[in-house]
């Protein structure tokens, strides 16, 4: 349990990989399950997106674990490097990568847990706006093809230019080459004007925040330790008053005739 908890870590990135796993098990479920050409194409560009980060995911760990070779070999740390290659016949490897995050949470606890994410709301909130851009992208994209998708005058007819519209939409760039024409897609569109407007402009307070916020000042000493230092000091007094009281009378005798 000790080495499990020491690869624990922070409890916001843990429960941000964990969702992402989930995630990604489910859009392969689907892609079995549905054959659609469009929600394959989706799917794709989702599952492309989380190979990146479960590989970068496994490089963090396997730098910072205390012992590389037991995650590799004891802890599934093979699992987790051949689930980020992006072949179908490894994505069910990301099944290990969900355990060993709900063990490390399991071991430490759901009061552990909240204390840790209210403490550290910088963090929880950056990792919460990336799950909610990693949802808008794949569900917004899937939401606007299929309301666009058979409209008359509709511009937004294939999996790419949903997925191009979603992209550019909650980026805040907007080019206005991809728009939806349907009460259904602008409200759609809307939602993710919103939600991308409310992701740039928290990352922005967050990168502010930690650029710009105070060093933390060194704690002063305790109180007992500046008692310590006060009595060595008048210690040493004494000591230089005594030196220099029997400096004086061996001057004395020094000077006196014989």
């Amino acid at each position: 349990m000790i080495k499990e908890r020491s690869e624990l870590k922070s409890v916001g990135y843990e429960i941000f990989i964990g969702i992402l796993s989930i995630l990604s098990i489910v859009n392969l479920v689907l892609m079995y399950v549905v054959q659609e050409k469009s929600l394959d194409t989706v799917l794709t560009v989702m599952n492309g997106i989380f190979s990146v980060i479960f590989l970068a995911d496994f490089l963090y760990r396997i730098f910072t674990v205390p012992s590389a070779g037991a995650y590799f070999f004891k802890r599934f740390g093979w699992a987790d490097l051949l689930a980020s290659v992006p072949v179908a016949q490894f994505k069910f490897l990301r099944v290990f990568r969900l355990i060993r995050v709900y063990r490390l949470l399991r071991d430490v606890g759901v009061r552990t847990i909240g204390r840790a994410l209210s403490k550290d709301r910088a963090g929880s909130s950056l990792y919460i706006l990336l799950l909610m851009g990693t949802f808008v992208l794949e569900f917004g994209s899937l939401s606007m093809l299929r309301v666009e998708q058979g409209a008359r005058g509709a511009n937004i007819t294939t999996a790419s230019d949903a997925i191009w519209y979603t992209i550019v939409t909650i980026s805040t760039v907007g080019y206005g080459d991809e728009y939806p024409v349907t009460d259904a897609g602008r409200i759609i569109g809307a939602g993710i004007i919103v939600i991308g407007v409310g992701i740039f402009g928290t990352f922005t307070g967050y990168l502010a925040t930690f650029f710009l916020s105070p060093k933390k000042k060194v704690p002063a000493p305790p109180a007992d330790a500046a008692d310590t230092s006060a009595a060595t000091v008048e210690e040493l007094r004494l000591r230089l008053e005594e030196s220099e009281a029997k400096l004086t009378e061996i001057r004395k005798l020094l000077v006196e005739p014989s």
